[in-house]
């Protein structure tokens, strides 16, 4: 059989190398600790470059945050973003009026099209105990036909996404996470519907992988021949895949016209996110937030977004949070209110409206 490794990465410093239609990748790993009355860090900021703060200090950054960890607003032109939250709370506000609560295994998929401004912030909760935050934010890039499409965001909460799990007859297990597309018969929940991963043969996946040690799994063919398939390797020991043995902070472009099994190597197992799609072959256009496809449409952003503020600013601040209390949640810019009621969010359903 060939070889199923096409090219080896080194994953470095983030962002991770990516490929189309995918545009930038970044893996958030924050070990914060207790939160104060603020939801900030309870600890001496003064030692930190607010307003710029990814010197990760102590194991974490405050961002663009000046009290609580973040990325208070800014905008986005032609493209979509997909944060998949393992750990912590994000709290997001749009400027379409738009906010949510989210984490733990939620995911946010934003489509910017013609323009969104949004705000991230990492309130921290907790005030007895650290708040670990752990995150992947992935940018996917939209067709030309697509890139000012109106501005849509829906929630991919946790318990509507489906996972794959096997556990062989030595207890060893695989678990298979489908944010997006389909892995053996389970399919994500739906896209927004004017997303690249909306097409069937643009094959788009988003898949997190979880092997023990000696478990494994197999990432089946897809249909067509130019989709292409990366394995980032974050967490664990190291995985096995087709005879290379791939360690963590590493990973590998595979092929896509066969199936291609995966083994966990070594006692920590291995954790994998692996981003899979039919590239969209148009030129890329980026600068800092807008990405479109020449550098006259650059332009056309800057200068509709200095115009127009892509539809204002409705908060009071630039770096809005839910407050102490609110569960998880999304309030749509419809007006449609999503409420998650699990025991985590049991004393929040008599919270005031967010923001």
């Amino acid at each position: 059989m060939d070889d199923p490794v096409l090219q080896t990465i080194e994953l470095g410093s983030p962002p991770w190398p990516t490929i189309d239609p995918f545009l930038f990748c970044v893996h958030h790993l924050d070990a914060y600790p207790a939160g104060n009355e603020h939801l900030g860090p309870d600890d001496d900021l003064s030692v930190r470059e607010l307003g710029s703060d990814f010197s990760r200090r102590d194991g974490w950054n405050m961002y663009h945050g000046q009290s609580v960890p973040g990325f208070p607003q800014h905008p986005h032109r032609g493209f979509e973003t997909v944060t998949y939250v393992r750990r912590g709370i994000v709290d997001h506000s749009d400027s379409l009026g738009a906010a949510a609560r989210f984490g733990s295994g939620d995911t946010q998929w934003v489509t910017a099209g013609e323009g969104i401004v949004h705000s991230e912030m990492f309130p921290l909760l907790d005030r007895s105990a650290p708040n670990p935050l752990e995150l992947f934010q992935i940018w996917l890039n939209l067709p030309a036909e697509d890139k000012l499409v109106e501005p849509h965001f829906p929630m991919l909460w946790d318990g509507d996404i489906p996972r794959h799990t096997t556990i062989d007859d030595q207890g060893r297990t695989a678990e298979v996470t489908v944010i997006a597309g389909t892995y053996e018969g389970l399919t994500a929940p739906a896209p927004p519907p004017r997303s690249w991963a909306s097409r069937p043969d643009a094959e788009v996946a988003i898949w997190h992988v979880s092997l023990d040690e000696g478990a494994h799994c197999t990432l089946p063919p897809t249909t067509n021949a130019d989709t292409v398939r990366t394995i980032y390797v974050f967490e664990g020991s190291a995985v096995d895949v087709g005879g290379h043995v791939v360690p963590t902070v590493s990973g590998v472009v595979v092929r896509c016209d066969v199936g291609v099994e995966l083994t966990g190597v070594g006692v920590d197992g291995v954790q994998c996110l692996i981003l899979q799609g039919r590239p969209i072959g148009e030129p890329v256009a980026q600068y800092g937030p807008f990405v479109m496809n020449d550098q006259r449409e650059i332009q056309q952003a800057f200068d509709d977004y200095r115009r127009t503020g892509f539809g204002g600013w409705p908060w009071p601040t630039d770096d809005p949070d839910h407050g102490p209390e609110r569960g998880r949640f999304a309030r749509h810019a419809d007006g449609r209110l999503d409420v998650i009621t699990d025991a985590v969010v049991a004393t929040a359903e008599s919270s005031t409206t967010p923001g």
